[in-house]
């Protein structure tokens, strides 16, 4: 048995399974189709994807559904919300905005300081967050099927003994994957982009001693890794044909800036009043005044409670409003709901 298994291992070995030592690692090899960085002055390392001159609108990338995140549990893979981030802010074709476990920390962050525990001049508050245009919504499905592998290649040599060699050496395995990318538009609900996307791969699964079914150790498998890069492949196949189909339907695409400038923006945290809605004085003698200017000519002085409705957007600190009797200007932060 001893001379059996030295014989498969050798095999494996000679046969090109490894180059160099199994547990020699290199920072910045390896890895998927999908690798590199993105910040506000570019990026870098994303062969293959989909790139923009601006981006075509926010985008919020959310969990997949409860089923799909159990099938990528079953290969050892996590959710692929952040490789499908990365991919999106290295295109540059949408602003990825954060909706997932870091809006947690932003809301707890909000909370502290509406508590009155933020240091002063903190500026969090309302008002600041960047709205999603679009929500994307991945999935996948993919499959691994045997292909006779080293220990079928072996079976009519050594009969029964194949089974040992399989546990040992591991098969050549055919590996496909398929996704898909819903995109919604935030404020309507609507579905405005879909795509599919496949990738595929042979690669050789080395196994020794049963790796993988709670075996002792590795010898440069790494199955879990493998599937990894095939569904990484295939979303970004995926997300280069959502960027295809917005890119071409220009009712699709909505006004934002650079991600560089929307980055640096410096925004006053407070209350966001859209038009319509009704606002009154905090306290009395407010007035409202001609134009969104301290030193306007005032039309009405207003009571403490008095109701007015919001007719259009905030300038520099004013918000235009319609009293009972007038229209006109009042400072925003004399105003609340009521």
């Amino acid at each position: 048995m001893k001379t059996l298994l030295a014989a498969a291992v050798s095999v494996a070995i000679c046969g090109g399974a490894f180059a160099a030592n199994p547990l020699t690692m290199k920072q910045g090899a390896g890895g998927s189709v999908v690798q590199g960085a993105a910040g506000t002055d570019g990026a870098k390392g994303d062969t293959g994807l989909a790139h923009c001159d601006k981006p075509m609108g926010a985008i919020a990338v959310v969990e997949p559904q409860d089923y799909v995140m159990q099938s990528l549990s079953g290969y050892g893979l996590q959710s692929p919300t952040q490789l499908i981030r990365l991919m999106v802010q290295q295109s540059n074709c949408f602003i990825v905005v954060e909706r997932g476990l870091g809006m947690q920390n932003m809301m707890q962050e909000r909370e502290l300081a509406a508590g009155g525990q933020a240091r002063a001049g903190s500026n969090i508050g309302g008002g600041q967050m960047v709205a999603a245009d679009f929500i994307l919504t991945p999935a996948v499905v993919f499959s691994q099927n045997n292909a006779g592998g080293m220990a079928g290649s072996l079976g009519g040599l050594l009969g029964g003994k194949a089974a040992i060699l399989g546990a040992v050496a591991g098969g050549l395995k055919f590996k496909q994957a398929q996704t898909s990318m819903l995109v919604a538009d935030a404020r309507s609900g609507i579905q405005v982009a879909s795509a599919e996307g496949s990738a595929q791969k042979a690669d050789l699964n080395l196994n020794i001693f049963g790796v993988g079914s709670g075996g002792f150790g590795s010898a440069g498998g790494y199955a879990n890794t493998a599937e990894g890069k095939v569904v990484a492949a295939s979303f970004l196949n995926n997300y280069n044909q959502i960027v295809d189909v917005v890119k071409g339907d220009a009712s699709l695409q909505r006004e934002v800036g650079t991600l560089k400038q929307e980055a640096g923006k410096k925004i006053t945290a407070g209350d966001v009043f859209n038009e319509g809605d009704v606002i009154t004085p905090k306290i009395g003698n407010v007035k409202l005044l001609a134009n969104p200017a301290a030193d306007a000519k005032s039309v009405a002085t207003l009571i403490k409670g008095e109701e007015l409705i919001v007719i259009g957007p905030e300038k520099d600190g004013f918000i235009n409003v319609q009293g009972s009797a007038n229209a006109g200007w009042v400072k925003k932060v004399l105003v609340q709901r009521p």
